[in-house]
């Protein structure tokens, strides 16, 4: 085993040479000592092993040289004799500096032993100092475990104290309660008592009060029946004239409103031709021209959704249209982008092809639809919704000039004659019957509320439908850049929606009425007075008193219902705005 250690400094020995054979002859031996100085300490060192060795060697050599003396000549025999003879003398040499390197051998297992012994006590030390430590931290771990132990059992001592108070409270309570309905007993015994005693004296009391009531009754009776008789002849007099009254006026208004319809239908029959020359149309023909569109526009569609191939392209361009309808904001460059995406679904590249003129004619209802409902979701919540939807549609209708009448029979589809505005009638546009009132109620724009038969209240029919026309309205406010858009899109139908809707009693006395307006005003009011300035300021005026003090016998815009006042007091509120802010600027 060797140690690295550094060896002691001790003097090197001397090595001399080794003694040559004194026979005189030169022996394997002498041959090899000029080899042997060069060769390293370590080929030199001899240990107990090697000097066995030499000693058998010897032996075996004696053996074969008196076996083979009597074989060989007496040159021979002298001359091996010499060389075992040095042999021997190599053998038992003495070198001291073997000798040296054995002793620094043991210097340094000595020195090697004095530090493993240092080496074993620093470790001991240090597996002392880590026992202490860790003795240490047990016992602390223990002193916090028996803090946490003592906390807990202070805790459940503090909890066992709560207990006993609940208990002991729980008690008292219960204790209480019992004694109460013990006295309750008690007292109820008693109150029956006393009010036995009293139902017997009221008994008394009654008996003799009704002695004397019936005496008393007698005589009013009979004057009673004579003060209603009178009563009787008074009212029956009072009701045949106000039913005289009523009757009159009731015709006076029937003659009034015939008169009216009369002179409407007169002057509209006198305008037809002038109309038709300036391209203007009246609301009748705007409603038979939205009712025939849209008629026209259901057949095209079941043929669609009765072939499989139509009905299956349709789908597939229909699923495109409405996630991007569904992820406009009021960013110019989302409105842009969103746009060019609809262009092109509604125009593919020319790699694709045109549309087939069926499913050409379905995208562009489906993105109608999808416009419309996101219209009336969205706005009912914020007004600013109406914007992007309102860019996006105009858009459209900029390049795909085939969009607007589809566009305009889905929204009178959707609010009925509000878009127009003017009364449903009751006929359809072709002079048939409606089915029943079903079919009507579809006409005038009211839906079903989800599975059920009943349709949505008249509050819920006004929030979705202003949230639609805020779309309209919004639209009709754009400026065209590229040239105007078809008559029903342009700025004019503003002035002729509110001329229309005034011109109607029994719109403008529907709470749907009012919610437009207010609707109508918040979106153009402003720029409609810089438009038309004075003759708009009287439109406001008319409305401003049909809201505050009615317009003929009382009757105001939006009716007597809860939700057509505060529509009312929201047009009042918007108009005194629009004023105050145009004598402002």
């Amino acid at each position: 085993m060797r140690f690295g250690v550094p060896r002691t400094a001790s003097p090197s020995p001397t090595r001399w040479q080794a003694r040559r054979s004194t026979y005189g002859l030169r022996s394997s031996y002498d041959s090899d000592s000029d080899n042997f100085d060069s060769e390293s300490d370590e080929s030199l060192s001899y240990d107990i092993s090697e000097d066995e060795f030499s000693l058998h060697s010897d032996d075996e050599l004696d053996q074969r040289a008196n076996l083979s003396k009597s074989q060989r000549s007496p040159d021979e025999i002298r001359e091996l004799e010499e060389t075992i003879a040095s042999i021997r003398l190599r053998t038992r040499h003495h070198d001291p500096y073997e000798e040296w390197e054995k002793q620094t051998r043991k210097d340094a297992f000595i020195t090697a032993r004095k530090e493993q012994s240092t080496n074993i006590s620093t470790l001991n030390e240090l597996q002392e100092r880590q026992r202490l430590a860790e003795s240490q931290r047990l016992s602390a771990q223990h002193d916090r475990d028996k803090a946490q132990m003592q906390a807990r059992l202070q805790q459940v001592r503090l909890q066992q104290q709560e207990e006993e108070k609940r208990i002991r409270y729980d008690w008292e309570l219960r204790q209480r309660n019992l004694w109460n309905r013990i006295e309750t007993a008690i007292k109820q015994e008693e109150d029956k008592v006393a009010q036995r005693l009293a139902e017997e004296q009221r008994v008394r009391d009654e008996e003799e009060r009704k002695r004397k009531d019936e005496e008393l009754k007698k005589r009013l009776a009979e004057e009673k029946r004579k003060a209603e008789e009178e009563r009787i002849r008074k009212e029956e007099e009072e009701k045949k004239r106000e039913e005289e009254e009523q009757k009159k006026k009731e015709e006076e208004e029937e003659r009034l409103r015939e008169e009216e319809e009369r002179q409407k239908k007169e002057r509209i029959d006198g305008e037809r031709q002038q109309r038709q020359q300036l391209g203007l149309s009246t609301a009748e023909d705007d409603w038979v021209s939205a009712r025939d569109n849209l008629k026209r526009l259901k057949a095209e569609m079941a043929v669609v959704k009765g072939d499989k191939a139509l009905k299956v392209e349709w789908g597939k361009w229909r699923r495109q249209i409405r996630p991007k309808i569904g992820q406009l904001t009021n960013d110019t460059e989302a409105i842009d982008r969103i746009t060019q995406e609809l262009l092109s679904i509604i125009n593919p590249p020319a790699s694709h092809g045109p549309h087939h003129p069926k499913i050409y004619l379905a995208i562009l209802s489906s993105l109608a639809k999808d416009i419309i409902l996101q219209a009336e979701t969205e706005t009912t919540t914020g007004a600013h919704s109406a914007i992007p939807l309102a860019r996006v549609a105009f858009n459209i209708l900029t390049h795909i000039s085939d969009f607007s009448e589809v566009l305009f029979a889905k929204l009178v589809q959707r609010v009925g004659g509000w878009l127009i505005p003017t009364v449903v009638p009751n006929k359809d546009f072709d002079g048939r019957e409606w089915k029943d009132r079903d079919e009507r109620m579809k006409a005038m724009g009211f839906r079903k509320n989800g599975d059920s038969d009943s349709y949505e209240s008249e509050a819920e029919y006004a929030s979705r439908v202003a949230g639609i026309m805020r779309v309209y309205f919004s639209i009709l406010k754009i400026v065209p850049a590229r040239g105007p858009l078809k008559p029903s899109y342009q700025l004019p139908k503003y002035w002729t929606w509110f001329a229309r809707l005034l011109g109607e009693r029994a719109l403008m006395e529907s709470p749907v009425a009012a919610q437009l307006m207010h609707a109508a005003l918040d979106v153009l009011g402003q720029d409609a007075l810089k438009i038309w300035g004075a003759q708009f300021m009287k439109m406001l005026a008319l409305i401003y008193e049909g809201v505050t003090t009615g317009i003929g016998a009382d009757k105001f815009i939006g009716g007597i219902t809860p939700h057509g006042k505060s529509a009312r007091v929201r047009v009042q509120l918007k108009i005194e705005e629009i004023i105050k802010e145009h004598f402002k600027s």
